[in-house]
């Protein structure tokens, strides 16, 4: 995945949701789709993730 930023991925996260719960969409179309959801939500869990340990250490070195 390229270098995107957190807000960049979940905006692209909320197209793919979007664009799954269209009614006009192939079974082909929504597995993609579904795979790409997977994956940015497995990228943005693991961005919130290393924040989450950053401020961590932050706030134990304080």
């Amino acid at each position: 995945m390229e270098n995107k930023t957190f807000e960049e991925i979940m905006k692209e996260l909320e197209t793919v949701v979007k664009e799954l719960e269209s009614k006009d969409i192939s079974l082909d179309d929504a597995v993609k789709k579904y795979k790409r959801g997977m994956e940015l939500a497995k990228k943005s869990h693991q961005m919130l993730k290393e924040a989450e340990e950053i401020i961590v250490k932050e706030v134990n070195n304080q």
